[in-house]
């Protein structure tokens, strides 16, 4: 993946509060594993790494399904980062799946 398409879906992340700022990481959620690897190829193809993937909790869709709400945590330590600028224009301090927000 080439930074600039990784900028754009982060960007989308962000707007949609999927991914947040919380200090010097983004914190990215999502119930799609398959997201957490895109999300990853993301953070690589900006130069970033990630730490951790956590089952934060199990959300209810309906009556009867049950999924997992996966939390990463990823560092982005690159100068004049754009992207911290962009989430402080646009994100939120809680994401979709925070009771919260």
């Amino acid at each position: 993946m080439y930074p600039v398409q990784a900028d754009k879906k982060l960007r989308a992340w962000i707007r949609s509060h999927h991914l947040i700022c919380s200090g010097n990481f983004f914190l990215f959620e999502t119930v799609e594993y398959s997201t957490l690897e895109r999300f990853t190829d993301c953070m690589e193809a900006m130069g970033g790494v990630l730490i951790s993937v956590d089952s934060v909790k199990k959300l209810w869709i309906g009556k009867h399904r049950q999924v997992v709400l996966y939390q990463a945590k990823a560092s982005l330590n690159t100068p004049e980062q754009s992207l911290r600028s962009y989430w402080s224009k646009y994100g939120s301090f809680y994401s979709r799946f925070d009771e919260r927000g």
